[in-house]
């Protein structure tokens, strides 16, 4: 009797567990922290400001002054058009125009500052009328190899004094394009003395022109087309172009038998990207860069190139009959010595060049011990 008791007092607390855990188990599922946990709502698209870089397809007109044939100036401008959309898939793409085509080429600094076009292929010694410190920027009588030209501006402060000169017309440069030596030029008859430049009629541009006028010789701006009439027809005793494979496709050999070097005026010659800076800034990060190194590769290029072509030139040139000559020692000094007083007076008259030239002047001095330590003279 009492075993029954017991089995059956067992039961009861059994059946009363099973109820309580029963209960629980209802309670608990009703309970905040078991219910099914929702996924997180998606986070909203973000839209950037209306102002904002974005990555949207880039079609900038590019024009330049110098024909998309011209050897290097023009194309490497080409080149650099082609690898901009192969390496952006096509996003980044410029179109380049012909000279005179999207504006005269006397207006196109002024019409890129104002964002009238897009951008610019030029060397910014053509805008130097803006500003004389442009000058510096594009090639320097008695200057650097394009090595420490190059060292100058990526690493003595160059680019930056660049960028701030450009800012103030509203533009942002970026270094392009590196040309090797222009000749020292073209002359109907020999130069064995400083004396022999006096009263010369020389075709020249750029900042050596202030430089050989000092010698006393008449400065003729002409436009690359003019320059082989006027030589051959005694228009003009002597003129300085480019470089000598690009002299050799305008025939000055036909005009003149005298062919000079070393081109003092011109050691290297940058040619720059120049971008309305509305425009630049409207670009995404990725597109910025991916012209910056587009660009590199196209100075790499143009510097092999310009080299290996001259060889090839100087042969043909000498095989037309013309007579490859240097200047003499004392002519150098006296040009040498003509372009610091140039120096001199520009740095006196313009704070943006003296600023420029400062810097400048400054690296080269540095940069002499391991210019003359490392290399061969």
């Amino acid at each position: 009797m009492a075993r029954l008791v017991t089995v059956a007092g067992l039961a009861l607390v059994l059946g009363i567990l099973i109820g309580i855990g029963a209960v629980s188990l209802q309670r608990a599922s009703n309970a905040p922290e078991a219910r099914a946990i929702k996924e997180p709502e998606p986070a909203a698209a973000i839209t950037p400001p209306p102002n904002e870089p974005t990555d949207q397809p880039a079609r900038i007109k590019l024009a330049s002054p110098a024909p998309s044939t011209a050897p290097l100036i023009g194309t490497m401008a080409t080149a650099m058009v082609d690898k901009l959309a192969i390496a952006s898939n096509g996003n980044v793409k410029f179109k380049l125009y012909e000279p005179n085509t999207l504006a005269p080429n006397a207006e196109l600094f002024d019409k890129v500052s104002s964002g009238e076009i897009d951008a610019v292929w030029s060397s910014a010694n053509f805008f130097a009328s803006r500003d004389s410190a442009f000058w510096l920027f594009s090639s320097v009588p008695f200057g650097p190899p394009a090595s420490e030209y190059l060292a100058w501006l990526s690493y003595g402060g160059g680019q930056p004094l660049m960028d701030e000169s450009f800012a103030r017309f509203n533009i942002k440069p970026v270094v392009c394009t590196i040309l090797p030596p222009e000749s020292g030029g073209w002359f109907r008859r020999e130069i064995n003395a400083a004396t022999d430049l006096n009263g010369l009629r020389m075709r020249f541009m750029g900042i050596g022109a202030r430089v050989i006028s000092q010698l006393g010789v008449e400065v003729v701006p002409l436009n690359g087309g003019d320059i082989f009439d006027a030589l051959q027809t005694g228009d003009i005793d002597a003129a300085e172009f480019s470089l000598p494979a690009t002299d050799l496709r305008f025939g000055f050999y036909k005009a003149a038998q005298n062919f000079y070097f070393p081109g003092w005026h011109q050691q290297s010659s940058l040619i720059s990207l120049l971008i309305n800076m509305k425009v630049w800034e409207g670009l995404s990060d990725a597109q910025r860069g991916l012209i910056t190194s587009v660009c590199g590769d196209t100075v790499r290029e143009s510097l092999a190139e310009g080299e290996a072509q001259q060889v090839k030139a100087l042969q043909e040139i000498r095989a037309r009959g013309v007579t490859i000559r240097t200047l003499p020692k004392p002519v150098m000094q006296e040009l040498k010595t003509a372009w610091i007083k140039v120096v001199k007076e520009e740095s006196a008259t313009n704070p943006e060049f003296k600023k420029v030239w400062e810097s400048y002047q400054s690296f080269r001095q540095a940069y002499a011990e391991w210019r003359n330590l490392g290399y061969l003279p």
